[in-house]
């Protein structure tokens, strides 16, 4: 019994989670990416963004294993780790140690990834359009207090 092949599925939910496999498969292609870099920006870019990617997949992996609300908010905690990827990957492209190229193959993964978790926060929360409408209301607040929008600060 020892070697008895599971049926269906897998022990753990979250190994059944596509957004799981694309955090994964992001990981491996950032390890590959700052594999080459020199020492300090290893040190200051790369190992940070290897933390960062793999906080993506332990929020979802950790997340999956807890009620609905409480996923929701490990799914919002592996968003952040992703926006923290892009902020790497982006300080590594003006820094010069990735190229144009790779710079767009991590915003295609960042991209996938950010619609995938948003869609499963969506399904999960029981309040969601709720939550739209206090976001629109806000929305509106900031646009009363702000009446130039497209200031940049």
């Amino acid at each position: 019994m020892e070697n008895q092949e599971r049926q269906q599925g897998s022990f753990f939910r979250f190994e059944e989670l596509r957004v799981y496999h694309k955090a994964l498969d992001y990981y491996q292609w950032a390890k590959t990416q700052v594999k080459d870099f020199c020492e300090l920006d290893y040190q200051t870019i790369g190992k940070p963004l290897l933390e960062s990617a793999a906080d993506i997949v332990i929020n979802i992996a950790e997340g999956s294993a807890r009620q609905k609300a409480q996923f929701v908010v490990f799914l919002k905690d592996a968003k952040t780790s992703l926006r923290e990827c892009v902020v790497r990957t982006a300080m590594a492209h003006k820094g010069g140690v990735i190229t144009d190229e790779q710079l767009n193959a991590s915003s295609e993964y960042m991209e996938e990834m950010t619609r995938m978790l948003g869609a499963m926060i969506n399904s999960l929360s029981p309040h969601t359009s709720k939550i739209r409408r206090n976001e629109q209301q806000e929305t509106e607040f900031e646009d009363s207090v702000n009446p130039n929008p497209n200031f940049e600060y």
